[in-house]
């Protein structure tokens, strides 16, 4: 039999730094994200002691869990990995109380498939005992495979390093065309990924959603109306790269407005989607105010809107709105395995001005990331990032437009058109 094809996780050196400061560490993302593979990648690494392993997801040990937690958490190993821990949340008091009796570091790897910062009591209970960190499905460098550098080489600069430094230097690169949306529509899951036809990735996509609905929605909440959340869904996967619009989802179903709010929350901290909140200037008083929608992988979203990368091809303005979402995502991933953290947001004023996505690198520096779908780019489509520049003043980094073209070319002080292929490209 094959060995199974393991995908480098560049966000690995952050998590052996977090298992080496915090008595507990939790990997949080999606169901099939690749936590587990990651957290026995981490724990097996030359210079970690061995730890055990303990899923929920078996019956027994979730049961012991929840019928005495205290119990369960005093019996363990000294090093140990719960895997999906939000499965019995009742450990995670009894984790807080070993955790405060001996606070070694590297303690307790856990995952989880639910997003426990938006459950205030449960996160509260381990603040400052607690690092989390964040996994995406695959972006792009790491769908690559394992880097070819030689060792010793110095880490070369990715997009978010050129777009808060020097900027971008002149160049030809090859234009994705036909590519493009067979990268937007494969999506980032590996399971997904390795499937070599559309048609076979989009059976995974939806049997990935058939199983989070039957297992993960049942353990989270009460639904009787389960039948509603795959349909919500693919409402949700149509308002991606949109201002969130509650009433527009809600109109379709014969549920009320408040009902349909629940749904979203529940699919939200299942990391099915995410809100971008909007970028605040107290220098403009215009700003709309809501946030926009970025659903976690284009893949999934693609299957559930039925299209195809032949469809997105005739379809540009869903071309456009997905390739905005797949930006989005790859820009979060490649922020998680960066030294410096970054903040994401969206801007867009009464008077037409937007920018796609605006990325803060603490209180200093402001740049600007706009997107389009086309081979070809004018000088007005940099209209948002002139206004996000002049309201920002020395703050500003940087504006890009990422376009399906050849050409990196300089369109003003600090602003450039940028092939969307160096998104994942390194110098």
């Amino acid at each position: 039999m094959p060995e199974p094809i393991l995908f480098p996780r560049l966000i690995e050196r952050r998590l052996v730094e977090a298992l080496e400061d915090s008595p507990a560490v939790l990997i949080h993302g999606p169901r099939q994200c690749g936590k587990t593979t990651l957290a026995r990648m981490a724990a097996a690494g030359p210079d970690r002691l061995g730890y055990s392993y303990v899923s929920l997801d078996d019956a027994v040990a979730r049961d012991s869990a929840r019928l005495d937690p205290a119990g369960f958490v005093g019996e363990l190993p000294d090093r140990v990995i719960l895997d999906e821990v939000q499965r019995a949340p009742e450990l995670f008091e009894a984790i807080k109380l070993d955790v405060d009796r001996r606070r070694a570091p590297g303690r307790f790897l856990l995952t989880g498939s639910t997003n426990v910062l938006l459950l205030p009591k449960l996160s509260e209970s381990l603040a400052g005992r607690l690092e989390i960190v964040r996994l995406h499905p695959l972006a792009q460098r790491e769908t690559a495979g394992p880097s070819k550098e030689p060792v010793g080489v110095a880490p070369r600069r990715e997009f978010l390093d050129l777009l808060f430094g020097d900027g971008f230097d002149v160049r030809r690169s090859e234009r994705l065309g036909a590519e493009l949306p067979e990268r937007i529509a494969a999506g980032g899951f590996a399971p997904a990924i390795l499937r070599p036809t559309h048609r076979r990735r989009a059976n995974w996509h939806r049997s990935y959603v058939e199983a989070l609905v039957a297992r993960d929605v049942r353990d989270l909440a009460n639904i009787r109306s389960l039948d509603v959340l795959p349909r919500l869904l693919s409402a949700v996967a149509g308002q991606t790269a949109r201002l969130f619009n509650l009433t527009d989802l809600a109109a379709p179903f014969q549920l009320s407005r408040p009902t349909i709010r629940d749904y979203v929350a529940l699919l939200e901290r299942l990391f099915l989607f995410e809100r971008l909140l909007p970028w605040h200037s107290n220098r403009l008083s215009r700003l709309v105010k809501s946030p926009k929608l970025h659903f976690v992988d284009t893949g999934v979203a693609a299957t559930l809107l039925g299209t195809s990368p032949a469809g997105l091809m005739a379809d540009r303005p869903l071309l456009g709105q997905l390739l905005e979402t797949f930006v989005y995502q790859e820009l979060r991933r490649q922020a998680g395995w960066h030294d410096t953290p970054f903040g994401f947001f969206h801007f867009r004023d009464r008077d037409g001005f937007e920018v796609d996505i605006v990325i803060e690198q603490g209180p200093a520096a402001v740049a600007g990331v706009e997107v389009k779908a086309s081979a070809t780019v004018r000088p007005s489509d940099f209209r948002g990032l002139r206004k996000l520049a002049a309201t920002v003043g020395g703050r500003f980094a940087g504006g890009v437009v990422l376009y399906d073209g050849e050409l990196t070319a300089r369109f003003g002080d600090r602003l450039h058109a940028v092939p969307v292929r160096r998104l994942w490209e390194t110098v």
